[in-house]
């Protein structure tokens, strides 16, 4: 017995930018942007903070699983960077809410929220928790280099939550890390230490594009198939796959490595870009409210990001 999904939210920035926005900006254009990527919008933080954002999405996720607060025994947020370093942004949230509860961060990049589940796993195995909030949220506008169209056009900011509760609906997960500070990397803040002798290079977003494509193409569906092994499944059980929304080119890389037709992978990157750890969340947010998921679906969910790291989990929803 461990978790399952008995809420969702997900929340974004009031501002949107599309690709023509961007091209007033930069040497770039929408055809540039789409045919190579899939996004033709994203949102961007302007007045909001992050912990607004990740807030709101924390109470949609509460509201929809007719959750009080009260009740929560753990809040995990996953996130590469919060408005401070200390407090954590979980327990930023934690205040916003008015929890009482444990509360603190993940970071592993865009394979955040999976990472977060098993840690979740953990917490029913050992019945230390009836309720556990995940919040994901990410403000990748303000790790980017804005003059670079390499990296700039792909991300966006927004949040993505769930609200877990004691059940069967974990069937497998899978989590994995090959430590490598080259191929995608965020520089620390430099400080102003009068004893420092290192280089103290800009805190914007490096990566090796080629790289992370072949690392995505591969891993993706090496992680899914050995998630729906471990859950006693075949491609052809799966209703639906969630993937990570870093590159529409990528996604459908993926999908020739694998049996599961291809109208069932959904996706929302043409309006959010890549948000990290947010984008699967917010996608299972956007198909929950809509609709979409019946219960004994089976989901699969696969992701990849900088660590590099990787991981799939298959849940039965409802």
């Amino acid at each position: 017995m461990s978790f399952r999904i008995i809420g969702t939210g997900s929340a974004h920035p009031a501002y949107s930018r599309t690709n023509d926005d961007l091209a007033e900006m930069m040497d770039t254009s929408d055809e540039w942007i789409y045919s190579r990527t899939g996004i033709k919008s994203r949102y961007v933080c302007t007045d909001e903070t992050i912990t607004d954002v990740a807030e709101a999405a924390g109470r949609a996720a509460l509201e929809n699983a007719g959750v009080d607060v009260s009740a929560l025994d753990g809040i995990i947020c996953t996130t590469i960077r919060g408005d401070y370093f200390t407090p954590s942004l979980a327990c930023c949230i934690q205040e916003r809410l008015g929890a009482h509860c444990p509360a603190f961060d993940m970071n592993a990049a865009c394979t955040g929220f999976l990472y977060a589940l098993d840690v979740a796993d953990g917490f029913f195995v050992r019945k230390r928790a009836k309720k556990i909030l995940i919040v994901s949220c990410e403000n990748m506008s303000k790790l980017l280099d804005w003059k670079d169209r390499a990296t700039c056009v792909l991300f966006g900011d927004g949040a993505g939550a769930a609200v877990l509760a004691e059940g069967g609906g974990l069937l497998s997960i899978r989590i994995a890390a090959y430590g490598d500070s080259k191929v995608m990397a965020i520089p620390n803040v430099s400080g102003n230490s009068p004893f420092n002798r290192t280089p103290c290079p800009p805190s914007v977003l490096t990566w090796s594009g080629h790289e992370v494509y072949k690392f995505a193409v591969s891993e993706m569906p090496k992680q899914l198939k050995a998630a729906i092994r471990d859950a006693g499944l075949e491609q052809k059980d799966v209703t639906w796959v969630l993937p990570h929304q870093a590159n529409l080119r990528i996604i459908d890389s993926a999908k020739k490595r694998l049996d599961i037709p291809a109208e069932r992978y959904c996706t929302n990157i043409a309006h959010y870009g890549n948000i990290s750890s947010a984008s699967i969340p917010i996608l299972m947010d956007e198909l929950n409210r809509r609709g979409t998921f019946h219960p004994g679906d089976i989901l699969a969910l696969v992701a990849f990001g900088g660590g590099l790291t990787s991981g799939a989990c298959v849940i039965r929803w409802g």
